[in-house]
């Protein structure tokens, strides 16, 4: 009985541990997944015309998309390019990707 007792007692003292790490699962890890699935689909559905902005702060027209990377125009007859992964959001919306903080 007594071999019983000390079996379970490194069994329960996981149990905290496990919990632990689901709450951290759910409240941190699952919501971070989430974002950035929302962020993947935002940036598939990228097309040209559309009108947005960079994650560093540059708003421009979308002109030509290639793979990984976008073609903006800023002003006129002035194109640049960026990466796919820098569009932030739309122009007048609140951003999808969240700005880098430096």
């Amino acid at each position: 009985m007594g071999m019983m007792a000390d079996g379970a007692s490194p069994l329960l003292q996981l149990v905290p541990f496990a919990l632990i790490l689901g709450i951290f699962y759910f409240i941190i890890l699952l919501p971070a997944k989430r974002k950035q699935q929302k962020v993947q689909e935002f940036l598939d559905s990228l097309k040209v015309n559309d009108r947005v902005i960079t994650t560093g702060g540059i708003w421009g027209q979308i002109t030509k998309i290639e793979d990984q990377l976008v073609q903006l125009e800023i002003a006129d007859k002035v194109r640049i390019k960026v990466s796919r992964a820098s569009i932030g959001g739309y122009q007048g919306q609140p951003p999808v990707v969240e700005p880098a903080n430096t």
